[in-house]
């Protein structure tokens, strides 16, 4: 079911999902575009960050989904919110929920952080590099939706 079509007629989104437009913890003020995902079906959500190297899962997150005992393809340091925070590189299935059209499942490369009391209660990070740049996307403010597809 295409929901957007490329000039051409190709199609560009397949889903289509709500998204809230809210500050990512009670103490602050900045919107962010905060989505519904599930990262190995454990429903959450995550800011979609374009500046954010990978997507970054909350550790709770990834403790629920058992992506802590996942052997990871390698160990980095990464600056996160001021932090300097070591963590684990590792793949695994992103799906984007549809509230119209098909959801969508993503081979995503992720970093988690090792430490989750630093992380504190932040929500989990969509970026740009190891997820967006897998799928067409699209945001209508007008309507706070986020349209997604598969890359053609």
């Amino acid at each position: 079911m295409a929901l957007l079509l490329f000039p051409g007629g190709e199609t560009f989104a397949t889903g289509a999902i709500h998204y809230d437009y809210a500050p990512a913890t009670p103490g602050e003020t900045t919107n962010r575009i905060i989505l519904p995902v599930k990262v190995e079906n454990i429903k959450t959500e995550a800011i979609l960050d374009t500046g954010a190297p990978y997507p970054i899962i909350a550790p709770r997150i990834a403790r629920q989904a058992g992506l802590d005992r996942l052997s990871p393809l390698e160990r980095i340091t990464m600056m996160v919110r001021g932090m300097r925070l070591e963590g684990s590189i590792i793949r695994l299935t992103i799906t984007l929920p549809a509230d119209r059209g098909e959801e969508e499942d993503i081979d995503a490369t992720a970093f988690i952080p090792d430490v989750e009391e630093y992380w504190g209660n932040f929500p989990s990070f969509i970026g740009q590099i190891g997820f967006l740049e897998r799928i067409t996307f699209a945001v209508n403010p007008s309507t706070d939706t986020f349209y997604f597809g598969p890359l053609t």
